[in-house]
Order: C-alpha cells, then structure tokens, then sequence
C-alpha cells in the first residue's frame, strides 16, 4: 500500500524530467556543476527544486560534492544528487574545473536535446556518460526530498544491470544517438522514470533500522494509514479511523507513526493537504474555495487561516508568487565555465 502514496507524492510535486546532456570526455578531464541557485534558473526556469543525475555509460569517472570525498561511478551505474548541490566529475579525483572554461550549461538555453559535448583532449575517449535535470516541487511539503540522502548511487558495474536502469541507459544511448522526432519528450520522460526507480531501489535498501517518511512507506502499518489518507486527503480522518483501517491501536499508531515520520499523523495530514492546496492554486484556474473543499476544510476562511499558519502567506499570495516565478523571465548571459 505504501507504494501508493510514493506514486501519489511523485505525482503531486509535479516532478518533470528537462535538460539532457551526451558528453564525451578523455583524460584528463573535469567537468563542475555550479551552485543550484546559479544553474537552476538556467536550466529550469521557474522550477521550485533541482535534482541532477549522470549516468555513466563507458569508462568511469570520479564525482565529488565540492570539499568531500571522491565517489567511482562505472559504466552501468547512476549517481543522483538528490537535492542538485555543487560537485565535480573528473578522470581523476581531486580536479576542479577552469571558471573560464566552457561549460556544458552554456548550451542552455537553445538547441535540440539532447546537447553533445567534448570534454578533455584529443586522446582516446575514457568516459561517456549522459547528464541530466529534472525539476519538482520542494515547498511547501515535499516528505520524499525531506528524506532523501543529498546522493545516491545505484546500478550494476560495467552494464551488468538486465533491470529498468540497464533498459533506461541502452535506450538513453540510442535516443541520444539518432536524435528522432520526439526525442525531448522521450528523454525527459525516461529521466523520470529513472528517478523512480532510483528511489525504489534507495527504498529496499533501507536497513531495517532506518526511520523516515520512507522508512513509513515500507511499514506495513504506518504504510497503510499514509495511502489511507493518500486516497481521501479531504476525509474527515482521526486518527482512531486510520488506526481502525491499519490493523492497530490507537495508541500504538500514533507512536509507531510518529517514530517513523517524525511527525503525528493528523500534522502530516495537515501538511499534505497543503502540498495539494500548493498545485490546485499552480493551476491558476481553481477558486479559493475549491481548492478548500478538495483539501477537506468546510470553509474558505477555514482553509485560508491554515494554509497561512502552515506556509507563512495566504493562498492569493502563494498563488501570486507561483506565477511570478513560472513567468518568462528575460535570460541572462551565463556566467563562464557555469
């Protein structure tokens, strides 16, 4: 059941797949992704968070976080930086990039996806590997992000992978390759689902000591009563309904659900009703008091005085400042090497 309620979070935060990079690179080479705050408005203007993912398809490379330890990531394996820090990738670890060299995102904006580029010399090549951006919602409740480690590595070595990443990287290469009509949306789509299933992998891997939000989803209890109120967020729930439907006592719910989330059931309810209130007012065409029946709240003045407790404004200022920042904006020069 708890599958359910990660299928209806990744549906909720909105989360789309964007730029896609083909890089070429031979040693020595190194490539830097700049800070998220200068990079996010380049790539994906008007995204509330940036998530960034390479796929390494040939050779190996080594990628950092900036001030921390080097990572291996080999053919057939895909690191995610989850919350689209900083870091480096080079053919040896401990490089940084020249600020003014050329960057592979100041191809952006313009062009066909997917962008190629060269890095390094004219030697042989070591490493290929495809890049990638995807954007969702971070405000003004995202639990997956919130539970999310800021990397994640998954994957077979050496293209050993026969599951949906193996199929993910083999049909990235050919898109890739051939350019064909239709290609953008095939490539942005199919980094989502490599999102997805990145995250399910993070999530049986969990040790079984673990606690957070997805820790819950594993639970077969706490599980039930998150897809529970997944399904009818607008239902009047107690949490003596939900303890009911779970197969538990009230009691001992709320305590298992508050070790696990963090947080008492009716609080992440609450909280999740305000994610959802978040996309109805995006839409721009949902009235106040709509978006208050849908999240379960018998009133518009009831609704606007817990959306403003919760997330700091009201509703028409939430929904004001959503589309200010999803406006065209005039795009500025890129800064050089990122």
């Amino acid at each position: 059941m708890g599958a359910d309620a990660l299928s209806d979070v990744l549906r909720t935060v909105r989360l789309t797949g964007a730029t896609f990079f083909d890089i070429v690179a031979k040693a020595p080479w190194v490539a830097e992704q700049p800070p998220r705050e200068k990079i996010l408005p380049k790539i994906l203007p008007g995204a509330g968070h940036l998530i960034a993912y390479h796929v390494v398809t040939e050779g190996r490379c080594f990628t950092n976080l900036i001030g921390e330890e080097p990572i291996v990531v080999e053919a057939g394996e895909v690191i995610v930086f989850t919350r689209g820090d900083q870091h480096v990738l080079s053919s040896s670890p401990g490089m940084r990039a020249d600020p003014h060299a050329p960057s592979p995102h100041d191809a952006v904006p313009g062009g066909q996806l997917p962008f190629f580029f060269n890095l390094g010399g004219d030697g042989p090549t070591s490493t290929r590997f495809v890049c990638g951006f995807l954007a969702c919602d971070a405000q003004p409740f995202n639990p997956l992000l919130d539970n999310l480690p800021p990397i994640i590595k998954t994957g077979v070595p050496q293209g050993g992978d026969a599951g949906w990443l193996g199929q993910f990287i083999r049909v990235a290469m050919m898109e890739s390759a051939h350019k064909r009509a239709g290609g953008e949306s095939v490539l942005a789509k199919l980094s989502e689902l490599m999102f997805i299933e990145v995250v399910r992998r993070h999530l049986e891997a969990l040790p079984p000591e673990q606690a957070g939000w997805l820790a819950g989803l594993r639970d077969p209890f706490v599980g039930k009563a998150l897809s529970l109120m997944h399904a009818k967020p607008a239902r009047n729930w107690t949490i003596e309904d939900l303890a009911k439907d779970a197969g538990l006592s009230r009691s001992v719910l709320a305590e298992r659900f508050a070790d696990l989330v963090g947080m008492p059931p009716m609080q992440y309810l609450a909280k999740w009703r305000m994610q959802i209130a978040s996309g109805l007012l995006a839409g721009g065409n949902t009235n106040i008091a709509k978006v208050a029946a849908e999240t379960g709240y018998g009133s518009e003045a009831a609704f606007s005085r817990a959306f403003k407790k919760m997330v700091g404004v009201p509703p028409s200022a939430w929904r004001h400042r959503l589309e200010q920042d999803a406006a065209p904006a005039t795009v500025q020069q890129p800064i050089p090497g990122g």
